[in-house]
């Protein structure tokens, strides 16, 4: 009567068929197998991916999400704008070179542990960690040089002679100080914390007078003489183009 053996001798059987040359499979069947089975799973895994980077799943799948900064979400310029151009979550909370992106799918699986343990169940919850949630974010965004705002968002793009005064001399000043977006744009999609203090950041901000206008008008020269009186009724005056 044959013996099944341990299961670690199971193990080393199985293991040892693995490796066995096939006697049935050609080397280019195995092959073809391999490469057909690797495109399968790498298209699956692509695809998850990309599934959990798409609004509707941001905003619907977890309720602490949809009720709070996904609500907050919808009233900022990043939603609705002239232009019609909208940044997902996606696009300003995860990389989007594929080695930075696998990293923090990695690491927002700890968040499931908030989930299912009620930590942000309520909105009430929900505002009591907020500023927590919100220094995170920051942090992060800090350490990485504001990098998924500068997907869209450039130093060397903008057009600074059509943004306001103040704008363009803060940008210039961040630019030259090495600022990041972050350091400026706290609170740009959703609800500052109740704690945050926004005098703490008011070093990043370019506070000195704005410079005088450059004046572009030409220099007044003598006043001209006046023209002689030449009209009447019967050859009135000629204006400009009328």
């Amino acid at each position: 009567m044959p013996t099944t053996g341990t299961p670690p001798s199971r193990i080393r059987r199985l293991w040892r068929a693995l490796w066995r040359p096939s006697v049935r499979w050609s080397v280019a069947s195995l092959l073809l197998v391999g490469i057909v089975v690797g495109i399968i799973l790498w298209g699956g895994f692509n695809t998850a991916l990309e599934q959990t980077n798409t609004l509707a799943f941001c905003a619907n799948t977890c309720h602490e999400m949809h009720d709070n900064v996904y609500v907050e979400y919808q009233e900022t310029i990043h939603y609705h704008n002239r232009t019609g151009v909208r940044a997902i979550c996606s696009d300003c909370h995860v990389p989007h070179d594929w080695t930075h992106k696998v990293i923090r799918k990695v690491k927002a699986t700890g968040e499931l542990y908030g989930h299912f343990t009620g930590v942000l169940a309520t909105k009430e919850k929900f505002e009591k960690n907020r500023m927590r949630l919100a220094q995170n974010e920051w942090r992060q965004m800090k350490a990485t040089n504001s990098r998924e705002c500068r997907n869209c968002h450039s130093f060397d793009a903008m057009e600074r002679a059509k943004q306001r005064p103040r704008a363009q001399k803060n940008h210039a000043s961040a630019d030259a100080r090495g600022k990041t977006c972050i350091d400026c744009h706290k609170g740009i999609a959703h609800l500052l914390p109740a704690e945050y203090d926004e005098t703490a950041d008011e070093a990043n901000f370019d506070n000195s007078p704005n410079p005088p206008a450059a004046a572009t008008a030409p220099a007044a020269g003598p006043a001209p003489a006046p023209a002689p009186a030449t009209t009447s009724a019967l050859s009135p005056a000629k204006t400009s183009g009328k």
